[in-house]
């Protein structure tokens, strides 16, 4: 886990952690499918560490993809009313930086 990146993606599934249990008790749908991307953020970059080059821009690519998708699942949360949007603006920033990293490493 020597990428910085890793370690950004990792600090933003802790800072997801304590809004899980609120999306999960009004949207159970909407949880699931964040909680997926956010694992598919991390996993994905795991695995591009430890791939050829080609598929290691692969696997950014869609770290940052995934990444993107967390933030929509938290905006949409936020607009059902399920979080407050101050809930959200750390997080959102380090998603930001997340998916600037690997879009950056994937090459694209």
């Amino acid at each position: 886990m020597g990428l910085i990146v890793q370690q950004k993606a990792l600090e933003a599934a802790a800072g997801l952690q304590p809004l899980l249990p609120v999306i999960r008790k009004a949207d159970r749908d909407l949880f699931d499918q964040v909680r997926r991307a956010m694992n598919s953020v991390v996993l994905n970059i795991a695995e591009a560490e430890g791939n050829d080059p080609g598929t290691a821009r692969a696997r950014f690519a869609s770290a940052c993809g995934s990444a993107k998708e967390v933030r929509a699942g938290l905006q949409l949360a936020a607009a059902y009313g399920y979080v407050g949007p101050n809930q959200c603006a750390e997080l959102d920033i380090a998603l930001d930086e997340v998916c600037a990293m690997s879009w950056r490493l994937s090459g694209r």
